[in-house]
């Protein structure tokens, strides 16, 4: 059954690698704008930005589904690593911004004499790509070695990376400090030297995204794997026995939280080029909460369910938002308890469920039929020994 399920994952993995990284980008680049196949540049976009809050459902996921850490600060790593970039992607507009100066914009507007210091390594595109991994994971190495060390856990470690991430979003909202405030950073042009709104650019980014998507997926399902994959599982369903048997359980969770902090990042460094904007509300509580809605709806600790419900949530979040803007916080509601009460294993578990259900209900009508069929013979001797028989035969049963 074991190895059924892993062929099938096999497959299902090189379909949606040939899927994201040649029929998409081919529908957008080759077939033309008549044809129903074709694919506009807005929807390659948009799908690019799912793909991006995929890898922040898997670094969800790793994190909550594999190890029972759930946070609710998980956008705070993803916006970091978007600001990261997007600073890199700020400084290289130039002269060709509304004041036509060497400084940002929003740094023109706000009087800044010259350009802050930390700004100015981000010039280079190696320097923000290596801080889009460092910065992040530094972040997380320091509060999960405080948070661990002290042995921080359940509800109370969800509050506290709540807290993080809400006191992170108050001092980015400021003007003072140096990104932007409230309305962030935006009004990108170039990235690596190409127009970065083109379409070429546009697919290109989405095709790294895909990539980024794959390469997540496989890393988290080798880790899953090995024994340390083991150990990790073990700490989620009963972290006491595992001190008891000689294992630093801090140290397990302390590399996990770095670790999805990292994955998160990186999405959100793809993430700021392909939407356009990077603002503090992108780390808000509330988008860390609705990553967590994903990743219930399409499957708790299954790394391919976190891709699905992100994907089908903000599908329907796209279209809610334009049919029904006043109910879309009620529909997501609606579904996450939906998914809590009759669906524990989310989307990629209700062909299972179903199933289950499916043989439940054959064994119970099964067991009806038998009982009905044991009543027939029992009617039939009844109905056997009735007078007329007794008189003919001269004798009774």
């Amino acid at each position: 059954m074991q190895n059924k399920f892993r062929k099938a994952e096999l497959w299902g993995v090189g379909i949606g690698a040939i899927i994201i990284l040649g029929v998409l980008p081919a529908f957008n680049a080759l077939v033309p704008e008549t044809s129903v196949f074709h694919l506009s540049d807005f929807t390659i976009n948009l799908y690019g930005k799912y793909l991006c809050y995929a890898v922040l459902a898997m670094s969800v996921d790793l994190l909550w589904g594999y190890t029972g850490l759930l946070s609710l600060g998980q956008c705070l790593f993803f916006a970091l690593g978007g600001y990261a970039f997007g600073m890199h992607l700020m400084l290289l507009i130039g002269k060709l911004g509304q004041y036509h100066s060497d400084l940002p914009d929003f740094m023109v507007f706000l009087g800044y004499p010259a350009l802050p210091l930390h700004w100015i390594p981000f010039r280079s595109f190696w320097f923000s790509v290596a801080a889009v991994v460092l910065v992040p994971g530094l972040l997380a190495l320091v509060f999960g070695f405080l948070a661990f060390r002290s042995r921080i856990r359940g509800v109370y470690f969800s509050i506290l990376t709540q807290a993080l991430t809400y006191g992170a979003c108050l001092m980015f909202f400021r003007n003072d400090f140096t990104f932007g405030g409230n309305n962030g950073l935006t009004d990108f042009k170039f990235i690596l030297g190409q127009d970065i709104r083109s379409a070429a650019t546009q697919r290109s980014l989405f095709i790294a995204t895909g990539i980024l998507v794959i390469l997540t997926y496989v890393f988290c399902r080798w880790l899953t794997m090995t024994k340390f994959g083991k150990i990790q599982r073990a700490v989620r369903d009963s972290e006491n026995r595992v001190l008891f048997s000689g294992y630093a359980a801090a140290n397990f969770k302390l590399f996990v939280f770095v670790v999805s902090a990292i994955i998160a990042s990186l999405a959100g460094a793809l993430y700021v080029p392909q939407v356009g904007i990077i603002n503090p509300s992108e780390m808000a509580p509330d988008k860390s909460l609705e990553a967590v809605v994903w990743v219930a709806v399409g499957g708790r600790g299954t790394l391919i369910g976190p891709i699905v419900g992100a994907i089908v949530v903000n599908a329907l979040k796209s279209w809610a938002t334009r049919a029904f803007p006043d109910l879309w916080l009620i529909i997501l509601g609606a579904m996450f308890a939906i998914v809590v009460l009759f669906m524990p294993k989310g989307l990629v578990g209700l062909p299972k469920q179903l199933y289950s259900l499916f043989q439940r209900s054959a064994t119970f009508l099964k067991g009806i039929s038998a009982q009905r069929g044991n009543q027939a013979p029992l009617q039939a001797k009844e109905t056997s020994n009735s007078p007329g028989d007794v008189i003919r035969t001269g004798r009774a049963d």
